[in-house]
């Protein structure tokens, strides 16, 4: 059975789909990612924090865009996983 997941911002700050702006984006929707893959960077404070998946599934979207200003608790992105 397939559930769906969010992943939530850990604390307030700028979302980063990519590593820099001439770089690809680190997960594409659709893609297959597993625990601890880099899904994305929270911009704090001029300190780039990884944002890192918990679970593995398939990323089926993302809610925050490139350069999105967060608050902490906004959804970034929903996984489909298995139970």
């Amino acid at each position: 059975m397939m559930t769906q997941q969010e992943i939530q911002a850990p604390f307030p700050g700028m979302f980063y789909r990519k590593p820099s702006p001439d770089e690809p984006v680190y997960v594409e929707e659709g893609q297959v990612v597993q625990v601890g893959d880099v899904i994305g960077l929270v911009e704090v404070m001029k300190q780039f924090v990884e944002l890192k998946a918990e679970i593995s599934g398939t990323l089926v979207s993302f809610a925050a865009g490139n350069e999105t200003v967060l608050e902490a608790g906004d959804v970034i992105a929903t996984l489909e996983v298995s139970e």
